[in-house]
């Protein structure tokens, strides 16, 4: 919940809206006026600001894209100096925009190809980042390793509640007041993906999260 003034700006209150609405209810059966009415507009202002519901649509899916791409580069870019934790709590986005990612990626249409293209080209792009700043090991074939993670992490993503079933922890949550929560994800996912990142960044995610490790060895 936001407090405060709400300095967003018109078209910026819609996009959000629209992606809480359509994480919610689905593309399909959420209407302009649903999210017209959730972001405290009128229907005559969303179709001003994005012309349809689909340019609406394509539009949260840019906003998603370039939120994950800004947020992966900067943390790679800090190499051995980022603070895990610290990492967490900056994270913008938190639930409304995973659980519309969640949604969006299960919808099937054309636009979900494209989106899933983007966030590849952008996952090569960081991880690259993260090679040349010592976090992550060089590949021989960093295009196919990055989409293979990308869909992973796409796949724990639409199946966040049978992760936090199994796990114990929501991973669209909002990480930002107790980021030692995600100790029950982050560890397992160390333990994963032992053979991309370096002893390096084994040690930093380990020693950050020391203090849950065993709590997070059993599920909740």
């Amino acid at each position: 919940m936001r407090s405060g003034v709400d300095d967003r700006t018109a078209k910026a209150r819609i996009r959000d809206a629209a992606m809480e609405c359509f994480a919610a209810e689905g593309i399909d059966s959420t209407s302009l006026r649903t999210i017209a009415a959730a972001a405290g507009v009128s229907a005559g202002l969303v179709i001003h600001h994005f012309g349809s519901k689909d340019a609406l649509r394509v539009a949260c899916d840019e906003y998603v894209a370039a939120r994950i791409r800004e947020q992966k580069g900067s943390a790679m870019a800090q190499g051995a100096g980022i603070d895990p934790l610290a990492a967490l709590r900056s994270t913008v986005g938190g639930a409304p925009l995973l659980r519309y990612l969640a949604r969006t990626i299960v919808d099937g249409s054309p636009h979900v190809d494209d989106l899933v293209d983007e966030l590849v080209n952008d996952a090569i792009g960081y991880m690259e980042t993260g090679v040349a700043a010592g976090l992550l090991t060089p590949s021989d074939i960093p295009r196919q390793r990055a989409a293979l993670l990308t869909l992973w992490s796409l796949g724990g993503i639409v199946l966040h509640q049978h992760m936090e079933r199994l796990l114990g922890v929501d991973i669209t949550a909002d990480f930002s007041r107790d980021p030692e929560s995600a100790a029950a994800y982050v560890l397992p996912a160390m333990d994963v993906l032992g053979g991309i990142i370096t002893d390096v960044t084994k040690s930093l995610w380990a020693e950050a999260f020391a203090d849950a490790s065993n709590d997070a060895k059993e599920p909740a």
